[in-house]
Protein backbone atom coordinates (compact mmCIF):
# COMPACT_ATOMS: atom_id res chain seq x y z
CA UNK A 1 0.00 0.00 0.00
CA UNK A 2 1.11 3.70 -0.71
CA UNK A 3 1.31 5.90 1.88
CA UNK A 4 2.08 9.56 1.57
CA UNK A 5 2.32 11.33 5.03
CA UNK A 6 1.68 14.86 5.47
CA UNK A 7 2.90 17.32 8.65
CA UNK A 8 2.71 20.62 8.80
CA UNK A 9 4.88 22.75 11.15
CA UNK A 10 4.06 25.92 13.14
CA UNK A 11 4.49 28.63 15.54
CA UNK A 12 3.67 31.96 15.77
CA UNK A 13 6.13 34.70 15.01
CA UNK A 14 5.95 35.87 17.76
CA UNK A 15 5.87 32.41 20.42
CA UNK A 16 7.45 32.67 23.97
CA UNK A 17 10.95 31.18 23.69
CA UNK A 18 9.92 28.76 26.17
CA UNK A 19 7.17 27.53 24.62
CA UNK A 20 9.48 27.43 21.57
CA UNK A 21 12.12 24.83 23.45
CA UNK A 22 9.50 22.98 24.78
CA UNK A 23 8.18 22.03 21.20
CA UNK A 24 12.10 21.54 19.91
CA UNK A 25 12.79 19.72 22.60
CA UNK A 26 9.79 17.76 22.88
CA UNK A 27 8.83 17.33 19.16
CA UNK A 28 10.68 18.87 16.15
CA UNK A 29 14.35 17.62 17.33
CA UNK A 30 13.54 13.54 17.85
CA UNK A 31 10.83 13.77 14.53
CA UNK A 32 13.36 15.45 12.25
CA UNK A 33 16.27 12.74 13.84
CA UNK A 34 14.31 10.22 13.50
CA UNK A 35 13.71 10.96 9.66
CA UNK A 36 17.47 10.85 9.39
CA UNK A 37 17.83 8.00 11.05
CA UNK A 38 15.48 5.71 8.72
CA UNK A 39 16.43 5.54 4.95
CA UNK A 40 13.11 4.53 4.11
CA UNK A 41 11.27 7.55 6.08
CA UNK A 42 9.67 9.66 3.52
CA UNK A 43 7.22 12.62 3.92
CA UNK A 44 5.86 15.54 2.97
CA UNK A 45 6.73 18.82 5.05
CA UNK A 46 5.01 22.18 5.49
CA UNK A 47 7.98 24.05 7.68
CA UNK A 48 6.80 27.41 7.61
CA UNK A 49 8.92 30.27 6.89
CA UNK A 50 8.14 32.18 10.01
CA UNK A 51 9.13 29.22 11.90
CA UNK A 52 12.61 29.16 10.23
CA UNK A 53 13.09 32.33 11.25
CA UNK A 54 12.37 31.54 14.44
CA UNK A 55 14.51 28.50 14.31
CA UNK A 56 17.33 30.93 13.78
CA UNK A 57 16.70 33.54 16.37
CA UNK A 58 16.64 31.11 18.81
CA UNK A 59 19.74 29.52 17.77
CA UNK A 60 18.09 26.11 16.30
CA UNK A 61 20.55 25.94 13.74
CA UNK A 62 21.03 22.40 13.98
CA UNK A 63 17.22 21.83 12.58
CA UNK A 64 17.53 24.08 9.86
CA UNK A 65 20.63 22.26 9.20
CA UNK A 66 18.91 18.74 9.52
CA UNK A 67 16.03 19.81 7.66
CA UNK A 68 18.15 21.10 4.43
CA UNK A 69 20.04 17.08 4.73
CA UNK A 70 16.49 15.37 5.00
CA UNK A 71 15.26 17.37 1.65
CA UNK A 72 18.32 16.63 0.13
CA UNK A 73 18.61 13.21 0.04
CA UNK A 74 14.92 13.27 -0.77
CA UNK A 75 13.71 11.80 2.39
CA UNK A 76 11.55 15.23 3.09
CA UNK A 77 9.33 16.68 0.13
CA UNK A 78 8.63 20.45 1.39
CA UNK A 79 5.08 22.50 0.30
CA UNK A 80 4.98 25.87 -0.47
CA UNK A 81 2.53 27.96 2.22
CA UNK A 82 1.55 31.34 3.43
CA UNK A 83 4.67 31.87 5.55
CA UNK A 84 2.60 33.44 8.63
CA UNK A 85 -0.16 30.92 8.34
CA UNK A 86 -2.53 33.77 6.93
CA UNK A 87 -6.05 32.13 5.93
CA UNK A 88 -5.56 32.74 2.05
CA UNK A 89 -9.56 32.65 1.49
CA UNK A 90 -10.13 36.22 3.24
CA UNK A 91 -7.54 37.63 1.05
CA UNK A 92 -6.97 39.25 -2.24
CA UNK A 93 -5.37 37.89 -4.99
CA UNK A 94 -2.34 40.26 -4.60
CA UNK A 95 -2.11 39.66 -0.95
CA UNK A 96 -2.43 35.61 -1.92
CA UNK A 97 0.21 35.96 -3.89
CA UNK A 98 2.15 38.47 -1.66
CA UNK A 99 2.41 35.69 1.35
CA UNK A 100 3.24 32.69 -0.58
CA UNK A 101 6.24 34.16 -2.46
CA UNK A 102 7.88 35.96 1.21
CA UNK A 103 7.26 32.09 2.37
CA UNK A 104 9.38 30.84 -0.53
CA UNK A 105 11.62 33.37 -0.66
CA UNK A 106 12.31 32.90 2.84
CA UNK A 107 12.16 29.61 2.97
CA UNK A 108 15.11 29.23 -0.03
CA UNK A 109 17.25 31.17 2.08
CA UNK A 110 17.04 28.53 4.76
CA UNK A 111 17.07 25.63 3.23
CA UNK A 112 18.70 26.22 -0.21
CA UNK A 113 18.39 23.74 -3.07
CA UNK A 114 16.67 21.40 -0.77
CA UNK A 115 13.41 23.43 -1.46
CA UNK A 116 11.51 23.21 -4.23
CA UNK A 117 8.18 22.73 -4.23
CA UNK A 118 6.21 20.87 -6.30
CA UNK A 119 2.88 21.29 -3.60
CA UNK A 120 1.08 23.75 -1.65
CA UNK A 121 -0.75 23.61 1.85
CA UNK A 122 -3.03 26.29 2.37
CA UNK A 123 -2.66 26.90 6.22
CA UNK A 124 -5.47 25.43 7.84
CA UNK A 125 -5.95 23.40 4.40
CA UNK A 126 -8.27 26.38 4.40
CA UNK A 127 -9.56 26.11 0.29
CA UNK A 128 -11.38 28.37 -2.24
CA UNK A 129 -11.99 28.54 -5.86
CA UNK A 130 -9.84 31.35 -6.03
CA UNK A 131 -6.74 29.94 -4.88
CA UNK A 132 -6.61 27.25 -7.30
CA UNK A 133 -5.27 29.51 -10.62
CA UNK A 134 -3.24 31.37 -8.50
CA UNK A 135 -1.23 28.22 -7.20
CA UNK A 136 -1.08 26.89 -10.97
CA UNK A 137 0.00 30.11 -12.55
CA UNK A 138 2.72 30.01 -9.94
CA UNK A 139 4.06 27.20 -10.73
CA UNK A 140 2.89 24.59 -8.02
CA UNK A 141 1.63 21.48 -9.46
CA UNK A 142 -0.50 20.40 -6.45
CA UNK A 143 -2.62 21.21 -3.39
CA UNK A 144 -3.15 19.01 -0.20
CA UNK A 145 -6.99 20.05 1.21
CA UNK A 146 -9.77 17.68 3.26
CA UNK A 147 -11.69 15.06 1.84
CA UNK A 148 -14.78 16.92 2.76
CA UNK A 149 -13.69 19.26 0.03
CA UNK A 150 -14.45 16.23 -2.60
CA UNK A 151 -18.42 16.47 -2.13
CA UNK A 152 -18.89 17.75 1.03
CA UNK A 153 -19.46 14.63 3.15
CA UNK A 154 -16.50 12.16 4.33
CA UNK A 155 -15.08 8.71 3.29
CA UNK A 156 -16.63 10.01 -0.34
CA UNK A 157 -12.90 9.72 -2.20
CA UNK A 158 -11.93 6.76 -4.03
CA UNK A 159 -8.59 6.44 -3.10
CA UNK A 160 -7.58 4.55 -6.09
CA UNK A 161 -7.91 7.37 -8.04
CA UNK A 162 -6.57 10.69 -8.43
CA UNK A 163 -7.81 14.16 -9.19
CA UNK A 164 -7.09 17.95 -10.17
CA UNK A 165 -8.97 21.03 -10.14
CA UNK A 166 -11.60 21.25 -13.02
CA UNK A 167 -10.66 23.69 -15.42
CA UNK A 168 -6.76 23.95 -14.18
CA UNK A 169 -3.41 21.78 -14.37
CA UNK A 170 -3.41 22.07 -10.91
CA UNK A 171 -3.51 18.37 -9.01
CA UNK A 172 -5.79 17.99 -6.05
CA UNK A 173 -4.78 15.46 -2.89
CA UNK A 174 -7.35 14.73 -0.31
CA UNK A 175 -6.07 14.42 3.24
CA UNK A 176 -8.26 10.87 4.87
CA UNK A 177 -10.10 12.58 7.61
CA UNK A 178 -10.47 8.90 10.09
CA UNK A 179 -6.88 7.74 9.79
CA UNK A 180 -5.28 11.20 10.50
CA UNK A 181 -7.57 11.61 13.22
CA UNK A 182 -6.72 8.08 14.46
CA UNK A 183 -3.46 8.64 14.96
CA UNK A 184 -3.80 12.18 15.90
CA UNK A 185 -5.56 11.26 18.93
CA UNK A 186 -3.21 8.62 19.91
CA UNK A 187 -6.05 5.52 19.20
CA UNK A 188 -3.56 3.84 17.62
CA UNK A 189 -0.08 3.50 19.34
CA UNK A 190 1.55 1.06 17.06
CA UNK A 191 2.06 -0.38 13.77
CA UNK A 192 -0.37 -3.71 14.39
CA UNK A 193 -3.05 -1.57 15.94
CA UNK A 194 -2.65 0.78 13.05
CA UNK A 195 -3.10 -1.91 10.45
CA UNK A 196 -5.98 -3.46 12.14
CA UNK A 197 -8.06 0.04 11.16
CA UNK A 198 -6.86 -0.13 7.60
CA UNK A 199 -8.19 -3.43 7.33
CA UNK A 200 -8.10 -5.06 3.56
CA UNK A 201 -6.86 -1.41 2.40
CA UNK A 202 -3.48 -2.35 3.46
CA UNK A 203 -3.47 -5.51 0.87
CA UNK A 204 -5.33 -3.66 -1.43
CA UNK A 205 -4.64 -0.91 -4.47
CA UNK A 206 -5.78 2.17 -3.16
CA UNK A 207 -3.29 4.86 -1.74
CA UNK A 208 -3.21 6.46 1.84
CA UNK A 209 -2.78 10.46 2.83
CA UNK A 210 -3.02 11.41 5.85
CA UNK A 211 -2.27 14.59 7.20
CA UNK A 212 -1.95 16.65 10.69
CA UNK A 213 0.01 18.80 12.39
CA UNK A 214 3.93 17.77 13.37
CA UNK A 215 3.62 18.86 16.78
CA UNK A 216 1.21 15.92 17.24
CA UNK A 217 4.27 13.68 17.48
CA UNK A 218 5.99 14.42 21.16
CA UNK A 219 4.17 17.45 22.05
CA UNK A 220 1.27 17.39 21.93
CA UNK A 221 1.16 13.38 22.56
CA UNK A 222 4.18 12.32 24.18
CA UNK A 223 5.88 9.33 22.82
CA UNK A 224 3.49 9.17 19.35
CA UNK A 225 6.76 9.86 17.40
CA UNK A 226 7.47 6.16 18.18
CA UNK A 227 4.49 5.22 16.23
CA UNK A 228 6.20 7.14 12.82
CA UNK A 229 9.58 5.38 13.34
CA UNK A 230 8.02 2.51 13.67
CA UNK A 231 6.03 2.94 10.10
CA UNK A 232 9.84 4.07 8.51
CA UNK A 233 10.50 0.65 9.11
CA UNK A 234 7.65 -1.80 8.20
CA UNK A 235 7.95 -2.96 4.63
CA UNK A 236 4.21 -3.36 4.70
CA UNK A 237 3.68 0.67 4.06
CA UNK A 238 5.47 1.97 0.53
CA UNK A 239 5.84 5.29 1.97
CA UNK A 240 6.25 7.83 -0.92
CA UNK A 241 5.90 11.71 -0.96
CA UNK A 242 2.94 13.18 -2.53
CA UNK A 243 4.90 14.05 -5.55
CA UNK A 244 6.01 10.62 -5.54
CA UNK A 245 1.93 9.45 -5.43
CA UNK A 246 0.84 12.51 -8.41
CA UNK A 247 3.51 10.48 -10.84
CA UNK A 248 2.43 7.08 -10.36
CA UNK A 249 -1.14 8.21 -11.33
CA UNK A 250 -0.45 10.57 -14.21
CA UNK A 251 -4.37 10.86 -15.26
CA UNK A 252 -6.62 12.77 -12.77
CA UNK A 253 -10.11 13.26 -13.35
CA UNK A 254 -11.06 16.43 -12.88
CA UNK A 255 -13.56 17.39 -9.64
CA UNK A 256 -14.58 20.87 -8.48
CA UNK A 257 -13.52 21.12 -4.33
CA UNK A 258 -15.93 23.00 -2.07
CA UNK A 259 -14.78 26.19 0.12
CA UNK A 260 -13.67 24.37 3.16
CA UNK A 261 -10.57 23.53 5.74
CA UNK A 262 -9.78 20.69 7.31
CA UNK A 263 -11.67 21.28 10.51
CA UNK A 264 -15.26 21.62 8.62
CA UNK A 265 -17.89 19.29 9.39
CA UNK A 266 -20.68 18.20 7.29
CA UNK A 267 -22.93 20.40 8.79
CA UNK A 268 -20.61 23.62 8.12
CA UNK A 269 -20.79 23.06 4.51
CA UNK A 270 -24.04 22.92 5.06
CA UNK A 271 -25.18 25.52 6.20
CA UNK A 272 -21.83 27.44 4.62
CA UNK A 273 -20.29 28.07 8.09
CA UNK A 274 -16.79 26.75 6.76
CA UNK A 275 -15.07 29.68 8.25
CA UNK A 276 -16.27 29.85 11.92
CA UNK A 277 -13.50 29.76 14.04
CA UNK A 278 -12.19 32.88 12.64
CA UNK A 279 -15.46 34.80 11.05
CA UNK A 280 -18.01 33.66 12.50
CA UNK A 281 -21.39 36.25 11.39
CA UNK A 282 -22.68 36.02 15.12
CA UNK A 283 -19.12 36.70 16.85
CA UNK A 284 -18.80 40.96 18.07
CA UNK A 285 -15.32 40.21 18.94
CA UNK A 286 -14.24 38.95 15.52
CA UNK A 287 -16.46 41.37 13.89
CA UNK A 288 -13.90 43.57 15.06
CA UNK A 289 -10.87 41.89 14.71
CA UNK A 290 -11.95 42.24 10.87
CA UNK A 291 -12.64 45.60 10.72
CA UNK A 292 -9.23 46.46 12.48
CA UNK A 293 -7.63 44.32 10.16
CA UNK A 294 -9.03 45.36 7.21
CA UNK A 295 -8.06 49.13 7.95
CA UNK A 296 -4.47 47.86 8.96
CA UNK A 297 -4.27 46.12 5.43
CA UNK A 298 -5.41 49.44 3.56
CA UNK A 299 -3.15 51.79 5.61
CA UNK A 300 -0.25 49.83 5.31
CA UNK A 301 -0.51 48.95 1.49
CA UNK A 302 2.20 51.66 0.44
CA UNK A 303 4.81 50.96 3.13
CA UNK A 304 6.41 48.12 4.69
CA UNK A 305 4.82 45.24 4.86
CA UNK A 306 6.32 43.16 7.23
CA UNK A 307 4.47 44.03 10.07
CA UNK A 308 1.20 43.96 8.33
CA UNK A 309 1.83 40.46 7.25
CA UNK A 310 3.15 39.30 10.90
CA UNK A 311 -0.13 40.24 11.71
CA UNK A 312 -1.84 38.95 8.99
CA UNK A 313 -1.26 35.13 10.85
CA UNK A 314 -5.00 33.57 11.52
CA UNK A 315 -4.29 33.06 15.28
CA UNK A 316 -6.00 35.91 17.15
CA UNK A 317 -8.69 35.51 15.13
CA UNK A 318 -8.96 31.27 16.19
CA UNK A 319 -8.61 31.97 19.90
CA UNK A 320 -11.39 34.62 19.65
CA UNK A 321 -13.92 31.83 18.61
CA UNK A 322 -14.96 30.63 21.67
CA UNK A 323 -16.00 27.46 20.30
CA UNK A 324 -14.09 26.37 22.21
CA UNK A 325 -10.82 28.02 21.95
CA UNK A 326 -10.05 31.12 23.70
CA UNK A 327 -7.35 33.36 24.84
CA UNK A 328 -7.38 36.74 26.34
CA UNK A 329 -3.74 36.57 25.60
CA UNK A 330 -3.43 35.90 22.16
CA UNK A 331 -6.74 38.21 21.05
CA UNK A 332 -4.81 41.12 22.53
CA UNK A 333 -1.36 40.11 21.39
CA UNK A 334 -3.15 40.40 17.39
CA UNK A 335 -5.46 43.56 17.99
CA UNK A 336 -1.92 45.34 19.09
CA UNK A 337 -0.24 43.86 16.08
CA UNK A 338 -2.93 45.38 13.93
CA UNK A 339 -2.65 48.76 16.30
CA UNK A 340 1.17 48.75 15.79
CA UNK A 341 1.17 48.72 12.15
CA UNK A 342 -1.48 51.37 11.68
CA UNK A 343 0.48 53.50 14.30
CA UNK A 344 3.54 53.03 12.02
CA UNK A 345 2.24 54.42 9.35
CA UNK A 346 4.14 57.70 8.29
CA UNK A 347 1.92 60.80 8.26
CA UNK A 348 -1.52 58.68 9.12
CA UNK A 349 -4.46 60.51 9.39
CA UNK A 350 -5.12 61.18 13.19
CA UNK A 351 -9.39 60.25 12.34
CA UNK A 352 -7.97 56.84 11.15
CA UNK A 353 -5.70 55.97 14.23
CA UNK A 354 -8.24 57.14 16.59
CA UNK A 355 -11.15 54.82 14.72
CA UNK A 356 -7.89 52.42 15.23
CA UNK A 357 -7.28 52.87 19.10
CA UNK A 358 -11.33 52.51 19.50
CA UNK A 359 -11.33 49.06 17.72
CA UNK A 360 -8.01 47.97 19.76
CA UNK A 361 -9.98 49.13 22.75
CA UNK A 362 -13.35 47.83 22.02
CA UNK A 363 -12.12 44.46 21.10
CA UNK A 364 -10.17 44.08 24.72
CA UNK A 365 -13.15 45.38 26.18
CA UNK A 366 -15.60 43.10 24.49
CA UNK A 367 -13.28 39.74 25.21
CA UNK A 368 -12.81 40.87 28.94
CA UNK A 369 -16.84 41.51 29.31
CA UNK A 370 -17.82 37.93 27.77
CA UNK A 371 -14.59 36.11 30.18
CA UNK A 372 -16.07 37.86 33.06
CA UNK A 373 -19.89 36.83 32.12
CA UNK A 374 -19.13 33.40 31.32
CA UNK A 375 -20.17 34.03 27.53
CA UNK A 376 -17.30 32.16 26.53
CA UNK A 377 -18.84 28.70 28.14
CA UNK A 378 -21.92 29.68 27.30
CA UNK A 379 -20.87 29.69 23.86
CA UNK A 380 -18.92 26.47 24.02
CA UNK A 381 -21.98 24.59 25.50
CA UNK A 382 -24.19 25.93 22.48
CA UNK A 383 -21.82 24.85 20.03
CA UNK A 384 -22.18 21.27 21.70
CA UNK A 385 -25.67 21.84 21.80
CA UNK A 386 -26.71 19.07 19.38
CA UNK A 387 -24.97 16.39 22.17
CA UNK A 388 -26.79 17.63 25.25
CA UNK A 389 -29.88 15.01 24.57
CA UNK A 390 -27.51 11.60 25.88
CA UNK A 391 -26.84 9.07 23.52
CA UNK A 392 -29.51 6.67 25.94
CA UNK A 393 -32.31 8.75 25.63
CA UNK A 394 -31.68 8.99 21.88
CA UNK A 395 -31.55 5.49 21.50
CA UNK A 396 -32.44 2.62 23.76
CA UNK A 397 -35.06 5.17 25.68
CA UNK A 398 -36.28 5.20 22.08
CA UNK A 399 -37.17 1.39 21.41
CA UNK A 400 -37.53 -0.63 18.84
CA UNK A 401 -34.78 -0.35 16.62
CA UNK A 402 -32.85 1.88 18.15
CA UNK A 403 -32.43 0.27 21.21
CA UNK A 404 -30.24 -2.46 19.24
CA UNK A 405 -27.85 1.09 18.45
CA UNK A 406 -27.45 1.52 21.99
CA UNK A 407 -26.32 -2.22 22.75
CA UNK A 408 -24.64 -2.37 19.34
CA UNK A 409 -22.27 0.47 20.07
CA UNK A 410 -22.00 -0.51 23.69
CA UNK A 411 -20.52 -4.09 22.37
CA UNK A 412 -17.77 -1.99 19.55
CA UNK A 413 -16.58 0.12 22.32
CA UNK A 414 -16.13 -3.08 24.70
CA UNK A 415 -13.80 -5.02 21.92
CA UNK A 416 -12.40 -1.49 21.65
CA UNK A 417 -11.01 -2.13 25.20
CA UNK A 418 -10.34 -5.39 25.07
CA UNK A 419 -7.78 -4.92 21.88
CA UNK A 420 -6.49 -1.91 23.44
CA UNK A 421 -5.58 -3.85 26.39
CA UNK A 422 -3.99 -6.91 24.33
CA UNK A 423 -1.83 -3.93 22.41
CA UNK A 424 -0.73 -3.12 25.86
CA UNK A 425 -2.35 0.06 24.57
CA UNK A 426 -3.85 1.87 28.25
CA UNK A 427 -4.26 5.15 27.79
CA UNK A 428 -6.81 3.90 24.77
CA UNK A 429 -8.46 0.98 26.90
CA UNK A 430 -9.16 3.14 29.47
CA UNK A 431 -10.81 5.84 27.46
CA UNK A 432 -13.26 2.77 25.96
CA UNK A 433 -13.89 2.32 29.28
CA UNK A 434 -15.00 5.51 30.41
CA UNK A 435 -16.56 5.79 27.36
CA UNK A 436 -19.15 3.00 27.85
CA UNK A 437 -19.17 4.09 31.47
CA UNK A 438 -20.38 7.46 30.31
CA UNK A 439 -22.86 6.20 27.95
CA UNK A 440 -24.55 4.09 30.24
CA UNK A 441 -25.16 6.68 32.50
CA UNK A 442 -25.93 9.51 30.47
CA UNK A 443 -23.19 11.42 31.15
CA UNK A 444 -21.88 11.59 27.48
CA UNK A 445 -23.55 15.26 27.15
CA UNK A 446 -19.84 16.72 28.90
CA UNK A 447 -17.63 15.14 26.39
CA UNK A 448 -15.27 17.59 23.76
CA UNK A 449 -15.42 14.76 21.16
CA UNK A 450 -18.30 12.45 21.94
CA UNK A 451 -17.34 8.98 22.51
CA UNK A 452 -19.90 7.96 19.84
CA UNK A 453 -18.12 10.03 17.32
CA UNK A 454 -14.45 8.35 18.34
CA UNK A 455 -15.52 5.21 18.03
CA UNK A 456 -16.81 6.46 14.29
CA UNK A 457 -13.52 7.71 13.36
CA UNK A 458 -12.19 4.35 14.93
CA UNK A 459 -13.85 1.39 13.33
CA UNK A 460 -14.86 3.94 10.32
CA UNK A 461 -18.37 4.47 8.75
CA UNK A 462 -18.87 2.09 7.08
CA UNK A 463 -17.93 -0.86 9.63
CA UNK A 464 -19.78 0.65 12.09
CA UNK A 465 -23.04 0.61 9.85
CA UNK A 466 -22.15 -3.34 9.17
CA UNK A 467 -22.52 -3.65 12.83
CA UNK A 468 -25.94 -1.68 13.57
CA UNK A 469 -27.41 -3.51 10.61
CA UNK A 470 -26.65 -6.60 12.45
CA UNK A 471 -28.04 -5.65 15.79
CA UNK A 472 -31.17 -4.66 13.79
CA UNK A 473 -31.22 -8.02 12.00
CA UNK A 474 -31.21 -9.79 14.78
CA UNK A 475 -33.81 -7.42 16.42
CA UNK A 476 -36.36 -8.14 13.83
CA UNK A 477 -35.72 -12.28 13.53
CA UNK A 478 -36.44 -12.42 17.79
CA UNK A 479 -39.12 -9.71 17.52
CA UNK A 480 -42.73 -11.23 18.21
CA UNK A 481 -45.40 -10.25 15.72
CA UNK A 482 -47.81 -9.63 18.78
CA UNK A 483 -46.57 -7.12 21.59
CA UNK A 484 -45.96 -9.01 24.82
CA UNK A 485 -47.18 -5.74 26.92
CA UNK A 486 -50.97 -5.21 26.35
Amino acid sequence: MYWANFLHIYQPSGQQPDILEAVVAQSYRPLIAGILKNPRAKLTLNVTGALLELFDKHGYFDLIDDLKAAGTAGQIEFTGSAKYHTLLPFLSPDDIIHQIKINDETSRFYLGRAYNPRGFFPPEMAYHPKLAPILASLGYSWVIIDEIAFNGQVEKVDYTKTYKVKGTSLRVFFRERRLSNLIMSAAVRNCGSLKEALGSGLHSSRYVITGMDGETFGHHRPGLENLLFEIFIDPAFHLLTISQLSDLYPKPLSVKPLISTWASSEQNIDDKSQFLSWKDPKNAIHELQWKLYNLALNLSKNTDREKMDIASASDHFFWASAKPWWSLEMIEEGAYRLLDVIESVPHVDLTLLVQAKNYYQQIISVAFDWQRHNRVRKLSREQKSLMRIPFKDRTLAVGGEQETVFFAFLDMMKKQEEKAVQNQEYESAIMWRDAIYKLQNKLDIYDTVHAVDLLRVTVGNSQMEKVIQQYKAQYHKIRSGQPEQR
